[in-house]
């Protein structure tokens, strides 16, 4: 099984392929699509949905797991961020990729064993998982891991029906 996860942004959207070998994690790949301030908003979305649109047609995942937004003071944080995951789920939907989607706490709880685990934890526990000689950078990479961990291991477990903050 292939799992591409997702850590949403607009400035910064976090990728990470990982594959289940059994009981062995993975990576195959994994980084970040990059937008600049100065280009136009539709334009950066054009590009995350590009880039997300071209990793799945090159690595044939079996799922997409994609982080779910977190409330923000800052609406237009918020609102920017929502459209990123906008253009990933459409990535997904036009390649007939199933999808899961979890909160910050769910990828925590699978990848620590603690859903309020600090960041620093989670990319530890990542790295480990995979085997990676070392930390994986940058942290929205190291991200898009953890959630990847995650949707494998939910995906064995119950086949994407994910509700309330439970695991799984």
């Amino acid at each position: 099984m292939i799992a591409l996860g997702i850590d949403p942004g607009t400035a910064i959207c976090g990728y990470g392929l990982v594959e289940a070998q059994g009981s062995r994690l993975k990576a195959l790949a994994y980084g970040v699509v990059e937008t600049t301030p100065d280009m136009e908003g539709a334009m950066r979305l054009k590009k995350i949905h590009r880039e997300i649109d071209l990793l799945i047609k090159q690595y044939n995942p079996d799922i997409m797991g994609v982080e779910q937004l977190f409330m923000n003071k800052n609406v237009r944080t918020v609102m920017a961020v929502g459209q990123a995951r906008g253009v990933v789920l459409l990535a997904a939907a036009q390649n007939d990729l199933k999808l899961a989607e979890f909160t910050p706490l769910q990828v925590k709880q699978a990848v620590t064993g603690y859903g309020k685990a600090t960041k620093e934890q989670v990319i530890y526990m990542t790295q480990r998982l995979l085997n990676l000689p070392n930390k994986p950078h940058p942290d929205d990479a190291a991200d898009a891991l953890a959630v990847a961990i995650c949707t494998i291991h939910c995906g064995s477990i119950n086949r994407m029906r994910i509700t309330n903050d439970r695991l799984c």
